[in-house]
């Protein structure tokens, strides 16, 4: 089979999407099987390279429903090479890289994706997490009314950690002139637990009768 001008096929291509007419045609199917399978560089051919890739996507049973009766490349002017034999061989002879194989492609776009991947890896592995953090409202029972509430907050503040922070307070009355201390604070999940800041408290025996949680909510 005679082989295939890929410069002219390239030129010829440059304002058409087909070899003829509008629609894929057995046209197409004679220039494409004259290329032996061997698809022409993108960055050299552009126009051939794009109308190749299209032409191949039809699997032969759709290629043969083509409209149009297949004809030889020569009817083709300008698209038929010098000599015969496959466009590998000029190429070889011409001692120039006309084409690019769909293994190179298919291993440089491989090749590409996993840089992309490693590098979205890398900067994904590098961007700090999302700290889960809770919002806890204790509710600290004193013995009775004569207990000093600010030194009883004083103790509870001074309980102090990474990952743990004190906020606003109120007295509130519980009857027979008895006031609880309502305390907020803002804690990091991971490093906090509920239960020691519960027990560490109520170490303060002299001030503490109880803790409990009035409130939790994950921020």
């Amino acid at each position: 089979m005679p082989a295939v001008a890929v410069d002219a096929l390239n030129k010829y291509l440059e304002d058409k999407s087909y070899i003829e007419g509008y629609v894929p045609s057995q046209a197409d199917v004679t220039v494409f099987d004259a290329l032996g399978g061997t698809c022409p560089q993108a960055d050299k051919f552009p126009y051939a390279h794009r109308w190749f890739k299209h032409i191949k996507s039809y699997n032969s049973g759709e290629k043969s429903k083509f409209p149009g009766v297949k004809k030889p490349l020569d009817s083709f002017p300008g698209l038929a090479g010098s000599g015969g034999g496959s466009a590998k061989a000029d190429q070889e002879d011409d001692d120039i890289d006309l084409f690019g194989s769909d293994d190179e492609e298919d291993a440089e776009t491989q090749r590409i994706k996993e840089e992309r991947l490693k590098a979205y890896a890398d900067k994904k592995s590098k961007k700090p997490g999302v700290i889960a953090k809770s919002s806890v409202v204790l509710e600290v029972k004193p013995w009775d009314d004569e207990t000093d509430m600010k030194e009883l907050e004083k103790c509870v503040r001074s309980v102090q950690c990474e990952g743990l922070i004190w906020g606003a307070s109120k007295l509130v009355p519980v009857g027979y002139g008895i006031n609880k201390l309502q305390i907020m604070c803002v804690i990091e999940d991971e490093k906090v637990s509920v239960d020691w800041m519960q027990e560490t408290i109520q170490e303060f025996e002299d001030f503490v009768q109880s803790v409990d949680i009035a409130s939790f909510n994950k921020i």
